[in-house]
């Protein structure tokens, strides 16, 4: 499983990412970023006059998302879609706000935090908050297969107590070994035997092994 080291780092090499919090029956979005880690979480910053930092105090909550290196799309001559190989990082969970001596602590170790303790004397309103309680996955592509035999990686994470989530579609016991949701994966992502399997990390929860199995023994998700 990710270290928080390599969860910060894949963030930080994406830069800016957007922030989701709820604000009544709407869900808001802004693009920040994070700006240092520890063993206690990741950590950003707003300021205590955004609806943000209401939002965030209120819901306890944030679901963060980003793509490197890039998120333009390229089209074929049949007006297909390329995407350049990558990663997108994304994670959720719950947060909390900062104390400065909290901060100021923390800087003592870590030079990282020093941009909030500045941040924090330049502009009093702002306010420094934890993602201390998350799981979130790495999603890396390379749907061309430029730099490898198949198409995805998957590498899912969780800290602070959270579950790290199956990552793919779980083929059952109801399995008759026919085969054909193998033909029809190109994500390379199903093992045969006498009982196929699904490889998680490879898995992209298409639906075409979900949709030709003449048993039903596929299950997506949330079944």
């Amino acid at each position: 499983m990710m270290t928080m080291k390599e969860i910060y780092e894949r963030f930080d090499k994406i830069g800016c990412v957007t922030f989701s919090t709820r604000n009544g029956d709407f869900v808001e979005s802004r693009i920040a970023h994070f700006f240092a880690y520890d063993d206690d979480g990741l950590y950003f910053r707003t300021m205590n006059t955004k609806p943000f930092y209401k939002q965030l105090k209120e819901g306890k909550t944030v679901s963060v998302c980003g793509m490197y290196p890039t998120s333009q799309v390229t089209h074929d001559e049949n007006n297909l879609p390329f995407f350049e190989p990558g990663y997108t990082m994304r994670i959720m969970g719950e947060v909390r706000e900062l104390s400065m001596e909290e901060m100021e602590a923390k800087a003592e170790h870590d030079r990282n935090f020093n941009v909030a303790v500045f941040d924090v004397k330049k502009y009093p309103a702002t306010r420094i908050f934890a993602l201390y309680r998350a799981k979130g996955e790495c999603y890396d592509y390379d749907y061309a297969k430029r730099h490898r035999d198949h198409k995805l990686e998957r590498e899912r994470f969780a800290y602070g107590g959270m579950e790290v989530e199956r990552a793919g579609l779980l083929i059952t016991n109801r399995c008759i070994g026919c085969g054909k949701c193998a033909k029809v994966c190109t994500f390379d992502a199903i093992e045969p035997g006498e009982k196929y399997s699904i490889r998680g990390n490879r898995c992209d929860e298409c639906g075409n092994c979900y949709t030709v199995c003449p048993v039903h023994a596929i299950e997506a998700k949330g079944e």
